[in-house]
């Protein structure tokens, strides 16, 4: 195993300039599962361990004085999962959650970590773009926060300044008259990273599309949305057909990634078949 120093700061601010004096020789832990690995196949080589453990105020989940959601960076994916307030407000977050990796991962792995880690093919950024959420990014210097699409910068790369924490997930209060579904497509049964996401939330009456959101991830380097078919599916009354035509402009505007799991071809058109059936899905509509 490497030889490393564990570091335990008792603060965000003790953390912070642990960061900031140790700079590209540490790493942060949190839950450790996707870390680890990179440490056992000799990726990461780090010389100091920033560890989280003792710092469990970053833990929890609760609700805002305005009815939105916050979520402790430090919340395993299980709690996300079972949490009863998110599965009766945002139901679409907590089955998300629940289909994260692998039983291991989502009781081990935080939500805060799956999201500074920004691996393309994971579940969490796509469904918390759709639903609009941002990231509390702390320091020693204070607090900012960013929407998702500012943090997420690129493939395996965030908007996080060398000595920041992510320290806190919000999610604003869904409206009314609003619905989500999570899709996602795995080449395999064993598989537990999905090839495909396609995140959905409308605002609805009937069978009719008030307002769309929808956010497409793991086949792109970062979690796109896609307002050209969201503009599209806004106000209309939502047919197979009409779930068909927005579906094909969902897959006709994204720039897939290929690599050893699916080339971009593969890609976008299981983007496409994901995108009409979680459409079509949402809204009741069955396929033929």
């Amino acid at each position: 195993m490497l030889d490393f120093d564990f570091l335990e700061p008792a603060s965000v601010a003790e953390a912070s300039r642990m960061l900031a004096d140790l700079g590209d020789e540490c790493r942060v832990i949190a839950g450790g599962t996707a870390l680890l690995l990179g440490m056992r196949q000799r990726m990461l080589t780090p010389t100091h361990l920033v560890s989280l453990g003792r710092l469990q105020h970053l833990r929890g989940i609760a609700l805002d004085g305005r009815g939105g959601l916050r979520i402790g960076a430090l919340t395993p994916h299980a709690e996300v999962a079972a949490s009863v307030l998110v599965q009766e407000r945002w139901p679409m977050l907590a089955s998300m959650a629940a289909r994260v990796a692998n039983p291991q991962v989502r009781n081990q792995g935080t939500i805060g970590g799956n999201l500074c880690y920004a691996d393309p093919s994971t579940d969490p950024p796509g469904c918390l773009l759709a639903l609009d959420a941002q990231v509390v990014l702390s320091s020693a210097r204070g607090e900012r926060v960013l929407a998702m699409p500012d943090f997420l910068v690129d493939y395996y790369t965030t908007a996080l300044e060398p000595d920041e924490l992510l320290t806190e997930i919000r999610v604003p209060p869904m409206p009314a008259d609003a619905s989500g579904q999570y899709a996602r497509f795995l080449r395999t049964a064993a598989e537990h990273r999905p090839l495909v996401s396609v995140a959905l939330l409308a605002r609805r009456q009937g069978a009719t599309c008030t307002e769309a959101r929808i956010a497409v991830g793991a086949s792109t380097p970062i979690p796109v949305r896609l307002p050209r078919a969201e503009a599209f599916l806004a106000g209309k009354t939502v047919t197979a057909e009409v779930a068909a035509e927005a579906a094909a402009l969902v897959a006709a505007d994204i720039e897939p990634v290929s690599d050893a799991r699916g080339d971009a071809d593969f890609r976008r058109e299981m983007v496409r078949v994901v995108a009409q059936r979680n459409i079509a899905g949402l809204f009741g509509l069955t396929e033929d």
